[in-house]
């Protein structure tokens, strides 16, 4: 490895630290409630959010991969497509903020849509990652390691530990791994974006909510996926 390489060798094992980490005490209640509420709903309720959702990313998947930029990053250097990358995620938090800014200033109509669409900014932005790092998409354990970096990014303490093994190990994992548990991948999602968004329907606030929300949850999915990348580079070679 050279410098820059073991700089950032150190810098995801501090990421994967602060991601094992326990949660804080008000993220443990939030989530015993969401676990509470939860089973209240009826199962045909977890049965439909599940299809909804699955369909929704699948088409963001392939509207994603059509349109992503596949030779953006040859030939570059890791810090190059650190830097690249780093351009990308500032881009899409501006159009995150924008799209929250606005729904959240529709109040609850509007507030509503923001669900789907911040969806499909995440969904393209892990397209653009993945291609910035040299990853081609167009294969399906690629699409299915963009889902786990999403999942990586947005679950509980225990989902987020076992979803960082299957990244830390995805060579050797990728085969025993078909398909997303789609149930536990929406109600996970659900969970994590609740508190930060439900602000987002009152109005009068809700275009401020919206906009700060959608800002800190690029820039953390921002984070995951880089440094997901960077441990799959520093994993496959020496020599990037």
């Amino acid at each position: 490895m050279n410098e820059y390489e073991l700089k950032v060798y150190e810098e995801i094992e501090e990421w994967k630290r602060k991601l094992t980490r326990r949660s804080g005490m008000v993220n443990r209640i939030s989530k015993k409630a969401q676990g509470k509420i939860n089973e209240w709903i009826p199962e045909k309720v977890h049965e439909m959010l599940t299809e909804s959702i699955k369909a929704m990313v699948k088409t963001t998947l392939f509207g994603s991969q059509a349109t992503t930029n596949k030779d953006q990053a040859r030939g570059l250097t890791l810090a190059e497509r650190d830097e690249l990358a780093r351009n990308k995620i500032s881009i899409y938090q501006k159009t995150a903020v924008v799209e929250g800014a606005g729904t959240g200033a529709g109040g609850i109509l509007l507030g509503l849509a923001d669900f789907p669409l911040l969806l499909t900014i995440k969904m393209k932005f892990l397209f653009e990652a993945a291609s910035i790092y040299g990853f081609n998409t167009k294969e399906y354990e690629e699409r299915l390691f963009i889902l786990h970096v999403f999942q990586l990014a947005f679950s509980s303490d225990d989902i987020r530990k076992n979803t960082l093994a299957d990244i830390e190990n995805w060579e050797s994992r990728k085969q025993e791994i078909v398909e997303m548990d789609w149930r536990k991948f929406q109600q996970e999602y659900r969970d994590y974006i609740d508190l930060a968004k439900l602000f987002q329907l009152v109005p009068g606030i809700g275009a401020f909510v919206g906009a700060y929300a959608n800002n800190n949850l690029l820039k953390h999915l921002g984070d995951t996926a880089m440094n997901a990348y960077r441990l799959r580079l520093l994993q496959k070679s020496p020599e990037i």
